[in-house]
């Protein structure tokens, strides 16, 4: 009898059994499962993970939403009930809102006081008010603080969490060098009514359970921008959040647009309390200006993300929560400086497990930078905010939205899952006979990386091994050759290169059906024209147990042929 295979899978016929009972022992594992525990509020620090008060990690996958423009209200109240906007925000997957705010909310009891509508009529925002009159009714009359108050409520009956991010003083669009709002001394910036408004916002949502942290201030910047002053001026603000409202995280922002973080490496801050201090983040595309879409994205990939590590990754090894609470890009896809920026981010915050928050939630604004209506292409919501912009991009986000490893999650030893930030999918645990296949990371197979570089899926006997070129890449169990090893290559650490049995050197790719193929390697330097994602994989450490599939039937398929054939 002759068994004809999609790729040659050479079991010796001795293995068989031991095969078919280490896979039916896997199978009955697979049937227990462990169902999360809610987080228990509030949140503090453990090393550098966030945790809630059993100990176990609690990942922010947060979302920005806009409350910090002229109108000092939430975007998109006159779009869509504030009710459904919340239950969009869970439904897409997100656990949390960074909420920004303006210093004058806090601090001028006149604007305070200022109803919604009031606030839109000095703008001349009719339609507007029209809007929030139909969607939310309840909101329209209230004062501003009142109804801000409202929203983080709203997100909370939702088990949303809330992260108030003191986003600048005077309300408006943000940011820029010379706005005002920079640094401690600008014209709209004096560090004692920053003190009193963080004191007053602190203890206005004390007791507030899905408040969970209060970012100080966002995006630090300008002329006046020194170190000194930031250790001066942020300890206080620390200190004052904590003593007015001891159960929230206080996040610290950095200098140069909250991009630079690096004095803490010779300095750390000095604070009178514990488990409560997270720092944060920013990183866009932009951040490096048209390095992505003019160099090679290899090379810019890897010096971007090396700057990133020495400028604040570095602290995640020192035992402190790195908060990305900015990250984007243009979703209309158009964007190719963006989209090479963003393969390469997806892949270090997978490799990091960071807490994030996107920008942004806003689908458009009411009134931003003297324009009325203005659309927002890094928002994952619509114009209208009846849908999503970009669907392809939620589902990549996924992977990054839940916890990979950390305290209590742990139901396995570690191992790795080789994610492709392109797609934001992973290589599955299946494929022992047909083409090895990428798909959602919640089936991801557990793999190994061994000392010879070869990639082994855990537990089994089973390899990756480069066949031919431009063919689907194969799964052996004889693990000693060459086309069995895999080099981690290029700039950007991104690259699995192998050779083939005739000696052709390959790179793992993607064709358009999720099939995973050995390809040419390309783009590996230079070049600025060709876009090297397809062939992007990044080896991510995780303790996590995928969603079990049932390799067995196959495998004892496969058994039983080769028996059949001896």
């Amino acid at each position: 009898m002759k068994v004809e295979f999609p790729y040659t899978l050479n079991i010796p016929p001795n293995m068989a059994r031991s095969i078919i009972s280490f896979f039916s022992f896997i199978s009955i594992l697979s049937l227990l499962t462990l169902t999360p525990a809610v987080s228990a509020l509030p949140l503090s620090t453990s090393s550098r993970w966030i945790v809630d008060e059993s100990g176990q990690r609690v990942k922010l996958a947060c979302v920005n939403w806009v409350s910090h423009l002229d109108t000092v209200v939430a975007e998109g109240l006159s779009k869509q009930p504030v009710d459904a906007i919340a239950k969009r925000i869970t439904s897409l997957g997100f656990n949390c809102v960074r909420l920004t705010w303006p210093l004058f909310l806090a601090t001028n009891e006149t604007l305070a006081a200022v109803t919604v509508r009031q606030s839109f009529q000095s703008l001349g925002l009719l339609d507007s008010i029209s809007g929030i009159q139909s969607n939310n009714p309840g909101l329209v009359d209230l004062p501003l603080l009142k109804a801000y108050q409202a929203v983080v409520s709203s997100l909370g009956s939702n088990n949303v969490m809330v992260i108030l991010d003191n986003h600048l003083s005077k309300p408006g669009w943000c940011c820029s060098n010379t706005d005002g709002n920079g640094f401690f001394g600008d014209q709209y910036f004096n560090p004692d009514l920053w003190i009193t408004g963080l004191t007053r916002m602190a203890t206005l949502f004390k007791g507030v359970s899905n408040v969970v942290g209060m970012s100080l201030r966002n995006e630090l910047r300008g002329p006046k921008q020194n170190v000194n002053d930031w250790y001066k001026y942020m300890q206080r603000g620390a200190e004052a959040v904590h003593s007015a409202n001891a159960d929230v995280l206080v996040i610290l922002s950095g200098l140069s647009f909250d991009t630079d973080l690096s004095f803490l490496a010779k300095r750390p801050v000095n604070l009178t309390f514990a488990g409560k201090t997270v720092f944060e983040v920013h990183w866009y595309g932009f951040s490096d200006g048209q390095a992505w879409q003019s160099g090679n994205p290899n090379q810019v990939c890897g010096q971007v993300y090396n700057n990133v590590k020495r400028k604040s990754g570095f602290l995640l090894e020192e035992g402190f929560p790195l908060f990305v609470s900015e990250f984007g890009a243009d979703q209309r896809g158009t964007n190719v400086n963006d989209n090479r920026y963003l393969n390469c981010f997806m892949a270090a915050a997978a490799e990091l497990d960071v807490d994030f928050a996107l920008w942004t939630l806003v689908g458009s604004y009411y009134f931003r930078e003297g324009v009325v209506g203005t659309e927002e292409y890094y928002g994952i919501l619509n114009w209208d905010w009846s849908d999503i912009r970009n669907s392809s991009l939620t589902q990549r986000l996924s992977v990054l939205q839940s916890p990979l490893q950390g305290p209590g999650l742990s139901q396995s030893r570690m191992h790795k899952i080789i994610f492709h930030p392109a797609t934001g999918l992973c290589l599955l645990k299946v494929g022992f006979l047909g083409p090895l296949k990428l798909g959602p990371c919640s089936q991801s197979g557990a793999w190994t990386y061994s000392s010879r570089k070869v990639l082994t899926l855990k537990g089994t006997y089973f390899c990756i091994q480069a066949d031919e070129l431009n063919k689907p890449a194969a799964v052996g169990i004889l693990c000693t050759t060459t086309n069995s090893q895999w080099d981690i290559i290029s700039d950007s650490k991104l690259h699995l290169q192998s050779k083939t049995t005739d000696g052709t050197e390959v790179c793992l790719d993607v064709d358009s059906s999720n099939t995973v193929v050995t390809s040419s390697c390309k783009c590996l330097s230079r070049d600025n024209s060709c876009d090297p994602a397809s062939q992007w994989f990044k080896l991510v450490d995780s303790t996590i147990n995928t969603t079990p599939t049932s390799p067995i039937l196959e495998i004892t398929s496969v058994v039983h042929m080769i028996e059949a054939t001896n």
